[in-house]
């Protein structure tokens, strides 16, 4: 039973929500060991790695959002909740995102689950038979949507489910909004170029002539940075091409492990007629919850000036209640 959400007095507003939530959520989380996975393709990936009580304590794979880290206040708060229900957390920086560019002529996107997998491949491996669970927010949620429907019943008998917060499950839309009008609009776009065009600049200097980094660095929307640099790096026609491949909305109806989506009506950055409502419906393995109030990743409810974090909460139990740790104590 997943109790109602109720926001927090005066943070009905969806951008309230939003902001507050990012500025409001503590950052301290679970004491965490970095480590590096060296890759085949000769790049690698720096994860946040905290272990649960004991060695066969089940294990958490998070995936931060856009221009996100493992140190993002929203992973940090949902490892929090999963270590004080008996979980460990593994959390994934995506290409470029962990501090340090990446070695490859390429970057992460909304579509990539290829790093995921070798993340849960490598972690099955390590000791079988543990339970693990992948949550996302955001872009992160798209990337852990997608790959659980593209596997379906292929995946590893011991991943038991997923569960993803403010998924833009429709990249096209989500495209739209964000480049649309608004002062708000604006702040969230600008903050997201600002970080994507530095992004860039590492990239040319470590593979000049690659792109058009001229090009790039006068980009102001999410649809000329997609065309000009997503796509062609990672092997698309075009953003149109990418935004229609990397979707997750289409890869609902593939899902066969237990999945918890949690979205806003609200949400300033993803459109609520974009959300995969009638998948969701005819797959029982799928749960789509959808507040009236919420934002973006925000979901703030209790009172200031210490809120508290529904959807962080409500994922944690739902993990959790999924890969049944040793206890269940509650933060």
């Amino acid at each position: 039973m997943i109790t109602p959400f109720r926001p927090a007095p005066l943070l009905r507003h969806p951008d309230a929500q939003t902001i507050v939530a990012n500025l409001w959520r503590p950052r301290p989380g679970p004491p965490v060991k970095r480590v590096r996975w060296e890759l085949d393709d000769g790049d690698f990936l720096d994860l946040d790695r905290a272990d649960g009580p004991g060695p066969d304590a089940p294990l958490a794979v998070l995936c931060h959002g856009l221009e996100g880290a493992s140190d993002a206040p929203y992973l940090r708060g949902l490892a929090l909740a999963l270590a004080a229900r008996g979980l460990g957390v593994v959390a994934l920086n995506f290409r470029t995102c962990g501090g340090e560019p990446n070695r490859l002529p390429r970057s992460y996107h909304s579509g990539e689950t290829g790093d995921l997998g070798e993340v849960v491949r490598r972690l099955v491996e390590e000791r079988p038979g543990r339970s693990l669970v992948v949550a996302g927010f955001s872009l992160g949620g798209n990337v852990i949507t997608k790959w659980l429907g593209e596997h379906g019943d292929r995946l590893p008998a011991e991943v038991r489910g997923g569960a993803a917060i403010s998924v833009p499950f429709d990249l096209a839309a989500c495209q739209r909004r964000l480049d649309g009008p608004g002062r708000f609009t604006w702040i969230y776009r600008e903050r997201f170029m600002r970080r994507l065009r530095r992004k860039a600049a590492w990239k040319a200097r470590q593979f000049p002539g690659l792109f058009d980094a001229a090009a790039v660095a006068r980009a102001s929307t999410f649809a000329e940075y997609d065309q000009l640099m997503t796509a062609p790096l990672h092997g698309f026609e075009s953003r149109d091409d990418y935004y229609a491949r990397c979707s997750a909305g289409q890869f609902v109806a593939g899902i066969r492990r237990p999945y918890l989506a949690i979205s806003a009506a609200d949400d300033p950055m993803v459109p609520a007629e974009s959300l995969p409502v009638a998948a969701a419906e005819a797959n029982p393995a799928v749960q789509l919850v959808v507040t009236p109030h919420g934002g973006h990743t925000g979901f703030l409810d209790g009172a200031l000036p210490r809120p508290g974090f529904w959807a962080e909460r409500t994922t944690a139990d739902f993990l959790a209640g999924l890969a049944k740790p040793a206890t269940s104590a509650r933060p």
